[in-house]
């Protein structure tokens, strides 16, 4: 089911757990956000254990695939990158500082190494964080983040003026 205008465009850069992916997937069709899978992915999307954890929802989910970070940038279903924050633990500026517009794009790295140098380089300043409060624990999961930063997201957008 695909939306002309998501308010949250979702974006996953080479995720290699399919529950995290299955469980973003969920949440994505729940608020309406589409969903982009940036390949290689770290699993097949016939697995089970993807379609387990998004259950029914994935047949209602807005997704696009995309063969690389390249392909992604071109797409005319993906936010231009001046619309993009990227979620990162390197991040300075934390996520609820962020000013969300509709249409405004989330991208998480994988869920082992976050995402590469290049796709920093094209973001460039607009990089958040979620904060960590034990600050010797490595980071949350991937899909409690996305939930976390798209909830937030929503949450600035559906605001009343």
């Amino acid at each position: 089911m695909k939306n002309d205008n998501p308010p949250v465009h979702v974006i996953l850069h080479n995720p290699k757990i399919p529950q995290n992916t299955g469980n973003i997937g969920r949440m994505c069709s729940i608020l309406g956000a589409r969903l982009h899978l940036i390949h290689p992915l770290g699993f097949i999307i016939t697995d089970s254990k993807l379609k387990r954890s998004g259950m029914d929802y994935w047949y209602e989910l807005d997704i696009v695939h995309h063969r690389d970070w390249e392909a992604f940038k071109t797409s005319p279903l993906a936010p231009k990158l001046d619309r993009i924050w990227l979620l990162t633990t390197k991040a300075t500026k934390l996520h609820w500082d962020a000013t969300f517009q509709h249409g405004d794009g989330l991208l998480f790295g994988a869920e082992d190494c976050g995402c590469p140098q290049y796709v920093h380089d094209d973001i460039g300043e607009k990089r958040i964080k979620i904060p960590q409060f034990a600050p010797n624990l490595r980071s949350l999961n991937l899909s409690t983040s996305a939930g976390i930063a798209s909830y937030e997201a929503m949450r600035q957008i559906t605001r009343p003026s």
